[in-house]
C-alpha cells in the first residue's frame, strides 16, 4: 500500500470523522472555526499587504495558513482557508472584502435580470482551490480537511443587501414579495455552493461544512418555506460522496430540528443551546458539532476549562457523536496559548 492509500485509510479511522459518523472515539476531538485566521501572529505574517481574497487564489499562501492551526494546537481537522464569498467572485461578480466590514458587493442582486449575472460555476473558475487542497492532503497527513462553502440563505443576504445587514431589510422584502425570484435565486446559489463543495471533496477534503451565518435572523416557519430546499439541494448533490456534511449557523437555536431536516450528518450549536436539548430538538441520527461560547476564552484558564468540561459532560448525556467546537468563530484577538490549552485539556477530559 502505496503512503498516499495510508494516510487516506488513516484518515477515515481519525477521531474527527468517527465522531462526525456516531462512532466510538478514543477522545473527543476538536477544531475551531476561523482557527486560522487573525488570532495567530504567524498567519498575520504571511498575510501582511495580501488583500484577503488575493489570498485565497494563492495555493502555497492558502496551504500555509490552513497548517498554522494544525501545527501550533494540535486540533483533530484542518479547515480549508478561503471565504464563502470566493466562489461568487470567482464567476464575476464585483465584490470584495473590506477589513472591518466584510464582503461588499458593488451591483446588489435586487431583480429577475440581474440573475444572469450569476452563471454556474466551473471547476476551472478555481483551479487554485484544487491546487490548494491537493497540497494540504500531501502535508496534513492523517490529519481530515474540512472544506466549505456559505449556504444559499447567507450568500444571498450579501448579495441582496449589498454588504453585511443587521436586519436585512431587502432580504426579506425579496422573500416575502417576490417568493418566486427568491425561490430562482435560491436555487441557483445552491447550485454554486453545491459546485464549490464537489471541487473540494474531488481533490481531496475528508468533510464539509455549510455555513448559513445568517439563517438567526429567520422564523422557522420562514426557514423551512424558503431556505430548507434550497440547503437540502446543497447536502443532497454531494451525498453521493460519502463525506461527513456538517450545518452550522449562529441564533438557530429554533431552527436545529429544521437544519436537522435538510441532511447534514452534523449539526452545528451554538453556546445558546444546551447539547442535550439540541439532541432532542435535531432528532435522532445526526452528531453534534459545538458548542462553548468564544467569549469565555477571555477567562482565566480555570474557568475556560470548567466550561469546557460542563460542554463534554452535557455532550455525553446526548448520547451521539460530538465534535467540540466554539458556538462560532475564534475572536481575533484571543491568545493563541488559550486555545492550545483548550485542545489538550479537551482530549485529557474525555479520553476514553
Amino acid at each position: 500500500m502505496s503512503a498516499q492509500s495510508q494516510n487516506a485509510v488513516f484518515v477515515q479511522d481519525s477521531p474527527f470523522l468517527r465522531a462526525c459518523r456516531g462512532e466510538a472515539v478514543p477522545y473527543t476531538p476538536v477544531w475551531f472555526m476561523r482557527q486560522a485566521g487573525r488570532s495567530l501572529p504567524e498567519y498575520l505574517k504571511v498575510r501582511e499587504g495580501i488583500p484577503m481574497l488575493e489570498s485565497c487564489t494563492r495555493p502555497e499562501l492558502v496551504a500555509e495558513i490552513t497548517m498554522q492551526p494544525v501545527r501550533r494546537h494540535g486540533v483533530d481537522a484542518a479547515i480549508f482557508f478561503s471565504d464563502i464569498v470566493v466562489p461568487l467572485k470567482a464567476i464575476g461578480l464585483d465584490l470584495d472584502i473590506k477589513p472591518g466590514v466584510g464582503p461588499v458587493v458593488a451591483d446588489p442582486i435586487r431583480t429577475r435580470a440581474d440573475l444572469a449575472r450569476l452563471r454556474d460555476l466551473e471547476p476551472e473558475d478555481v483551479r487554485y482551490i484544487t491546487e490548494a487542497v491537493g497540497l494540504l492532503v500531501g502535508q496534513l497527513g492523517a490529519v481530515p480537511l474540512i472544506g466549505f462553502a456559505g449556504a444559499p440563505f447567507t450568500l444571498a443576504s450579501y448579495l441582496v443587501e449589498g454588504g453585511p445587514s443587521r436586519n436585512h431589510e431587502h432580504t426579506k422584502a425579496m422573500m416575502y414579495g417576490d417568493p418566486e425570484l427568491w425561490r430562482d435565486l435560491m436555487d441557483r446559489l445552491a447550485d454554486i455552493s453545491s459546485a464549490f463543495l464537489k471541487v473540494q471533496i474531488e481533490a481531496g477534503a475528508s468533510a464539509v461544512q455549510l455555513f448559513d451565518s445568517w439563517a438567526g435572523a429567520l422564523a422557522p416557519a420562514d426557514y423551512r418555506r424558503h431556505v430548507l430546499p434550497a440547503s437540502a439541494k446543497v447536502f443532497d448533490e454531494v451525498a453521493s460522496y460519502g463525506v461527513p456534511r456538517i450545518h452550522f449557523g449562529v441564533g438557530t437555536g429554533e431552527l436545529l430540528g429544521l437544519m436537522g431536516e435538510a441532511g447534514a450528518d452534523v449539526v452545528g450549536v451554538d453556546w445558546r443551546v444546551p447539547l442535550d436539548e439540541a439532541a432532542r430538538r435535531v432528532g435522532p441520527g445526526k452528531a453534534l458539532q459545538g458548542n462553548l461560547d468564544p467569549a469565555v476564552l477571555f477567562a482565566p484558564t480555570s474557568a475556560v476549562e470548567d466550561k469546557a468540561r460542563q460542554v463534554l459532560d452535557t455532550a455525553r448525556t446526548a448520547g451521539r457523536g460530538h465534535v467540540f467546537n466554539l458556538g462560532h468563530g475564534v475572536p481575533p484577538n484571543t491568545d493563541p496559548d488559550a486555545l492550545t490549552r483548550l485542545v489538550d485539556f479537551v482530549h485529557r477530559e474525555s479520553e476514553r
